[in-house]
């Protein structure tokens, strides 16, 4: 099953120094976060603020390649979490073939944004929410902590 979203917010998380994405239920209240790169979270926050460019930016210009190919965006689906990692792909139509098109969740939020398609999740990423990877300081820190709690017994005697 599919649920539609929503992006509900952008942050950074310190933790990883990295962008997170806050998607949220349009009928409901839970939520999934997905870490991004400050490209892609700029593509959204610029969308999401209504920023226009002279020139276009590469997800503006996807828009206007699909739109001149008398296609169109229908959907984005966030369909997958493998190892850490988010799939997406791009649902296009054009009559009478429909293309799904892989693609990371953030390129395909940020298409959706300027497509005005709606944005769906397979319902069972909802349900488990991803961690982010811990950053070298956090990893440094439990192996200390683990050191530190070290029983010299746990090595066994030292016979030369």
């Amino acid at each position: 099953m599919v649920v539609e979203v929503k992006v509900s917010g952008l942050a950074f998380d310190p933790r990883v120094k990295s962008h997170v994405v806050v998607l949220k239920e349009v009928e409901g209240e839970r939520v999934l976060p997905i870490w991004i790169g400050a490209n892609e979270a700029q593509a959204i926050a610029r969308e999401l603020a209504g920023q226009r460019f002279q020139r276009p930016l590469t997800h503006d210009l996807v828009a206007t390649l699909v739109d001149g190919l008398k296609a169109k965006v229908t959907r984005v689906l966030i369909s997958d979490l493998r190892e850490n990692t988010f799939f997406a792909n791009i649902i296009v139509e054009r009559s009478p073939d429909v293309l799904s098109i892989d693609a990371r969740p953030s390129d395909s939020i940020a298409i959706a944004l300027r497509t005005k398609a709606p944005i769906f999740v397979d319902d069972r990423l909802l349900e488990h929410q991803p961690q982010p990877e811990k950053s070298e300081a956090e990893k440094a820190e439990e192996l200390r902590r683990y050191l530190e709690n070290l029983d010299p017994e746990d090595f066994g005697k030292y016979n030369p």
